[in-house]
């Protein structure tokens, strides 16, 4: 079964990581939650919630990709984390994806995995990155690293990870049922 990692880190964007959550289960994904520290994870806007697992206990663990959501508090704690940088390492070096929306692909920047690469953020985050192609698309594919602007483009970022991971046929799949215009 094709697995996905999304660290939960106090004040990600709730938006993002609940929609990266539910679009890749809705998929047949199975989504590995895993907090930083124990219990709870208030995110930007006081949503709680509640991660499966701490990443200590899944740091060995094999994963098809790591998908980080966004929100600065979160994105800054995540890249902060040493754990954070030697799991996404290791998910380059063995071909594996991560993807990373809003503040989070400043995560991806801190540990030197976007330098050469044609990214997207929320704007102000790798602006004054000049070892990175900064566009303005909603969702940018660069090899297997997948990056997305923001909250208003969740669905778009979810939905492509599931294409990735799983087809295009799988992607309509769930997209059909979502009544989006």
């Amino acid at each position: 079964m094709t697995r996905v990692l999304v660290p939960l880190a106090e004040g990600c964007e709730e938006l993002e990581a609940v929609t990266i959550i539910d679009i890749l289960r809705r998929a047949g994904i199975e989504v590995v939650t895993a907090g930083l520290e124990p219990g709870p994870v208030r995110a930007s806007r006081g949503v709680t919630l509640v991660p499966d697992t701490l990443l200590e206990r899944v740091m060995h663990e094999e994963f098809d990709m790591i998908a980080l959501p966004g929100g600065k508090g979160g994105a800054d704690r995540l890249a902060h984390d040493a754990r954070m940088r030697d799991l996404l390492t290791r998910a380059v070096e063995s071909g594996k994806y991560i993807a990373a929306i809003c503040a989070a692909p400043g995560v991806l920047a801190k540990a030197g995995l976007l330098t050469g690469r044609r990214a997207t953020s929320f704007p102000g985050i790798l602006d004054d990155r000049s070892d990175i192609q900064l566009s303005k698309e909603s969702v940018v594919q660069d090899g297997r690293i997948i990056t997305s602007r923001g909250p208003g483009t969740a669905m778009d970022f979810a939905l492509e990870l599931v294409r990735l991971l799983l087809g295009d046929a799988a992607r309509s799949a769930v997209e059909a049922p979502l009544q989006r215009p």
